[in-house]
């Protein structure tokens, strides 16, 4: 039922010009319908209201958004775990593995951990299932364990940040490398010296990317 309404309303959005733009910008990776992200938030937000004032975790409508072809489908079906996350239970861990696993690139992995960080905030015994990630042989899974902290300013619990980082320190795609400045230079806002004395100690084991990005506001 609200996958169909979905459909209806993303149909009605369809760009074919900015499709081929989308398309391009992802590297022609996945096939889109041509919405913004301005003009899908907007046409959707009723649609995802009424989604969370369910009991539950409606996992039948984020599994049909990810079966779609169409890229902005996993959007909204992201969107939705966002506005929801408050209800994720740790056994939800594992579909959010999942969609991690699943049709992987940066654009839906950068707010599903987001997702993670805020479940694992909720569920401090998952930090387990984050260092256990960051040794994963999946890329995009351990991109998650070094980021999922990326919102947690003074919460960051720097011992699991620095382990997940080390795990990785050496990991040669740009994704992860990227991701290890990115951890960095956020927390640098919080707890500058923490930072400092990281790149300090580890910076001879860090790329160049990881350490500019790192480094970015640290005087």
């Amino acid at each position: 039922m609200a996958y169909s309404q979905l459909q209806d309303v993303l149909s009605a959005c369809v760009n074919p010009d900015r499709k081929e733009q989308m398309e391009r910008y992802m590297r022609n990776q996945f096939i889109f319908l041509g919405v913004a992200t301005p003009q899908r938030r907007s046409a959707t937000k009723g649609l995802l209201r009424m989604l969370c004032k369910e009991s539950s975790i409606n996992w039948e409508f984020v599994d049909a958004c990810w079966s779609s072809p169409e890229r902005e489908y996993q959007y909204v079906g992201v969107d939705y775990l966002w506005h929801v996350r408050e209800m994720l239970q740790p056994s939800d861990l594992l579909q959010l593995r999942r969609l991690i696993e699943t049709k992987s690139w940066w654009d839906t992995v950068d707010t599903l951990f987001v997702v993670v960080g805020s479940l694992v905030e909720r569920f401090p015994h998952l930090k387990s299932d984050m260092l256990s990630w960051s040794l994963d042989n999946h890329l995009w899974v351990r991109r998650v364990a070094i980021c999922f902290q990326l919102k947690f300013k003074t919460n960051t619990d720097t011992d699991l940040l620095r382990q997940v980082i080390l795990n990785n320190a050496e990991h040669n795609d740009f994704f992860i490398r990227k991701a290890i400045g990115w951890i960095l230079r956020e927390y640098s806002k919080t707890n500058p010296v923490w930072v400092s004395e990281f790149i300090a100690q580890y910076g001879e084991r860090l790329s160049n990317l990881s350490m500019r990005e790192g480094c970015k506001y640290i005087k």
